[in-house]
């Protein structure tokens, strides 16, 4: 649906862009309204859900951050290239581990359910965070600024005490994993 609305908004005929260098090169800068109401659906459909929210719920689309709706997508088909390794690599941990795996992930972090509460506190802690933009507008708390900010998370990954367990589950890349 959100493919579908975003071709729509990008061909409409009333829907004029603007060419902008928006500090990631030259974008197409573009209103996608219709995009922008399903979106707002979406969260909207969240928020009653779950109850609650932490953050804003603002969705940054045809401005300097998101310059159009098919940038839009584009950023959000980013979403399994982080999530899968996490999973990944939790599920290898659940797994009948060689002996001298299993030891040193009970020196190192306290055991397997000790390693599995770290890598994902630190995930949700510093993946969700507002970091990796040059203002706190840009990658705060708004709905792109979190995938901003779970970018930041991935790039820092092979600093991490846990990156070894990663590279033993087979990680190499957010890209081929």
């Amino acid at each position: 649906k959100l493919w579908h609305l975003a071709e729509s908004d990008i061909l409409a005929e009333r829907n004029r862009y603007t060419l902008a260098d928006t500090g990631q090169g030259l974008n197409r800068i573009q209103r996608a309204p219709s995009v922008y109401n399903c979106v707002h659906g979406i969260i909207s459909r969240c928020q009653r859900r779950i109850g609650s929210w932490v953050g804003s719920s603002v969705v940054h689309l045809g401005d300097h951050n998101v310059p159009n709706a098919l940038m839009f997508i584009d950023k959000y088909t980013q979403v399994p290239k982080i999530l899968s390794p996490i999973v990944l690599v939790i599920e290898y941990i659940g797994n009948d581990l060689d002996p001298a795996i299993s030891e040193y992930i009970d020196r190192a972090f306290g055991g397997k359910e000790s390693l599995v509460k770290l890598i994902l506190s630190d995930f949700f802690r510093h993946g969700f965070d507002g970091s990796g933009a040059d203002n706190f507008f840009d990658a705060g708390s708004c709905i792109d600024g979190r995938l901003t900010s779970a970018w930041n998370w991935c790039s820092k990954l092979e600093k991490k005490a846990y990156f070894p367990v990663f590279k033993l589950a087979g990680f190499d890349n957010f890209e081929n994993f």
